[in-house]
């Protein structure tokens, strides 16, 4: 079954969304009191090709099986790519790469920003020097098979997250995230919050080291939310 793509997410929220990361997002949704498995973090093992990569776009999802990749290639080439990451559900299959390094330069010259796939990947060299954004459960040099079509855009299950067409998908040296596109600016906005606060916690670290550095007077560095836990549970 093959749908058509979901509208591209606004860049307004793109751009806001690359200078959080996933983290950050993880703590909005869970600021927001949104209920989603894991705050939206895909399972641990889901982690990129290098560290480093870092992709931001909106969800294409293939759903396939038994290291079957020609619903990859039949989303590869019959949609709009330009914006979208390629996020698949392979039902963490492991005795077959869903596919390798010549697939990733496709995707990348038709501009995906980048590809999650629940299952392996191959030619790892390749794909660090291609630059591409790719997450996986890991590597399988054992090629794949090509025999259904699958499904493109339709929801899917991927890493224990549920994934519709049109999504916010992010991901960097933390693993992938996946935030529902009703949800995108609630949590946008709590994240911003958590990143302002995080930023605040640095710059007292980092007083509190250059006075410890310098013999000056130290001051009480536990987050006021730390003491008042105290007292609370000590009352």
């Amino acid at each position: 079954m093959r749908r058509e793509c979901a509208p591209l997410i606004e860049e307004r929220y793109l751009a806001r969304a690359r200078k959080l990361g996933v983290a950050l997002l993880c703590d909005g949704v869970k600021k927001a009191k949104i209920d989603l498995p894991n705050c939206g973090c895909m399972d641990a093992a889901i982690m990129p090709v290098q560290q480093g990569m870092i992709m931001v776009g909106t969800a294409m999802t293939v759903e396939t099986d038994n290291g079957d990749n020609f619903p990859i290639h039949v989303a590869s080439y019959s949609a709009p790519c330009e914006g979208y990451v390629m996020v698949i559900d392979g039902k963490s299959y492991e005795s077959k790469a869903y596919f390798g390094d010549l697939i990733m330069g496709a995707c990348q010259v038709l501009g995906f920003e980048g590809m999650v796939v629940d299952g392996y990947t191959r030619d790892r060299d390749g794909n660090i020097e291609l630059g591409f954004p790719v997450y996986s459960r890991g590597f399988m040099p054992n090629g794949p098979i090509k025999k259904d079509e699958g499904n493109v855009n339709t929801e899917i299950h991927c890493g224990g997250v549920t994934v519709t067409p049109g999504d916010l998908v992010v991901g960097d040296s933390d693993g992938v995230c996946v935030i529902p596109r009703q949800y995108i600016g609630q949590v946008l906005d709590m994240a911003e919050e958590k990143l302002a606060y995080e930023n605040e916690r640095n710059e007292a670290i980092a007083r509190y080291r250059e006075a410890k550095k310098k013999g000056g007077e130290l001051f009480q560095l536990a987050p006021q939310w730390v003491l008042d836990m105290l007292d609370e549970k000590n009352g």
